[in-house]
């Protein structure tokens, strides 16, 4: 469901150490009780990376991902703001960023407690765009880091969850929450970004008693449970998060 559509009588809920989070198609997190947003792997200027090296990309992963959020912030009005690690593809991220979205990014912190938790990109995110950088980020019974641990009550991202589920007469690839009740990893919301299938041996360190999918659709998140998910076929030489 996108968050325009948004509805309490219509929503697709996580419950997660006690507490009742609401996912989104656009790949967001919206915890009500809180009113936070939580967001993961934009990889800003991940474009601008690969031209560097000669892979040419269409220059636009940042605007395109940039607007998603604003979209979401826009029609929830958080609160608060946690972008989960990787927000940004680079350490030099912000030298290659247009003034344009520089200042996007300004205004979106600006207007809202904005947490950048560390990843694994940006161990070290921009020090000239607003918001608070941390290692981990703890509210109540969640905590919220990049990487996983396997840690009761913890959101994390950097696994960019996808799965595979059989349709009619062929099967369907799409982004997705993992979650086991206990503990979740986040969709990977930047343009650019691809998806690691939840049925890879990755997932079952973090989930050892299984776990279901949250589908993102155009209209709605659908749970999906692990005996419907589908594994892809072999992985593609160089694949990496």
């Amino acid at each position: 469901m996108t968050a325009t559509a948004l509805r309490p009588s219509e929503e697709t809920l996580i419950h997660l150490a006690g507490e009742w989070l609401t996912p989104l198609c656009e790949g967001g997190l919206w915890w009500a009780d809180q009113r936070m947003l939580v967001v993961s792997d934009l990889h800003l200027e991940k474009g601008s990376s690969y031209a560097k090296r000669g892979q040419l990309l269409p220059p636009y992963d940042t605007a395109s991902t940039l607007r998603i959020v604003e979209r979401l912030c826009e029609t929830l009005q958080p609160e608060t703001v946690i972008s989960l690690g990787d927000s940004f593809h680079d350490r030099s991220a912000e030298l290659r960023m247009s003034p344009a979205d520089a200042d996007r990014i300004r205004a979106l912190t600006g207007q809202h407690s904005w947490i950048w938790v560390e990843g694994n990109h940006d161990p070290d995110p921009p020090a000239d765009l607003g918001g608070t950088p941390a290692k981990v980020w703890r509210v109540g019974p969640l905590v919220f880091r990049h990487e996983p641990t396997g840690e009761a009550g913890e959101i994390a991202g950097h696994l960019h969850p996808a799965a595979k589920v059989a349709g009619r007469g062929r099967s369907v690839r799409r982004r997705c929450f993992a979650t086991d009740g206990t503990r979740l990893i986040m969709p990977a919301l930047g343009a650019f970004t691809g998806g690691l299938n939840v049925r890879d041996e990755a997932f079952d360190a973090v989930f050892p008693e299984g776990l279901a999918a949250f589908v993102l659709g155009e209209s709605r998140v659908r749970p999906v449970a692990k005996s419907s998910l589908l594994r892809d076929g072999p992985q593609r030489p160089g694949w990496r998060l």
